[in-house]
């Protein structure tokens, strides 16, 4: 069996999967990765960037490939983009070395944590709250293949990123750094 070492984060923008993935990788001293530096960085362009000039499915493919590269490290935490698992492969690739968390929270707290980034192409719209329930309806198959899943709406970044860290060092049965 292949020893899961990640801790991988998904779910939709404004979950809190960067501010939680740094706050435990503080606590553990795991090493922190997001797909979406890697892609901004490699390409040299911003991800709303990406979007305009390149379109969607350019932008999948360079996440795609990015999945492939963080999914090869070991003791990691794995920030994702919230469409990461809009391709099975993605999915099939994290989990082969990490435990998948999803987070969650509302479509209301969605907007409200991420009103003010110009860099969310996908909310770029009329009625931004319209779009992210549509769109997490049509992810909800997606984020559940997660392996844990987590609703963060009334939780500080501290509790979910302890949460997390309580279930992921369980698995192996090992002291936890938060006990």
């Amino acid at each position: 069996m292949n020893k899961k070492t990640n801790i991988v984060l998904i779910g939709f923008m404004g979950t809190g999967k960067t501010s939680v993935g740094l706050r435990i990788s503080e606590i553990t001293g795991m090493r922190f990765v997001d797909t979406d530096d890697i892609i901004e960085d490699e390409s040299k362009m911003s991800i709303s960037e990406i979007f305009s000039k390149m379109g969607e499915d350019y932008f999948r493919d360079l996440e795609s490939e990015s999945v492939k590269k963080v999914s090869q490290l070991s003791n990691h935490v794995i920030s994702t983009g919230g469409g990461v698992v809009k391709r099975g492969q993605n999915v099939n690739n994290l989990k082969s070395t990490g435990i998948i968390f999803c987070l969650d929270t509302t479509p209301e707290l969605i907007m409200q944590r991420t009103k003010n980034y110009s860099h969310r192409p996908l909310l770029q719209v009329e009625d931004p709250v319209s779009h992210i329930c549509k769109m997490l309806r049509e992810r909800e198959p997606f984020y559940a293949c997660a392996d844990h899943r987590i609703d963060t709406s009334n939780l500080t970044i501290n509790q979910v990123a302890e949460k997390i860290i309580g279930i992921f060092f369980k698995y192996y049965e090992l002291s936890s750094p938060v006990e």
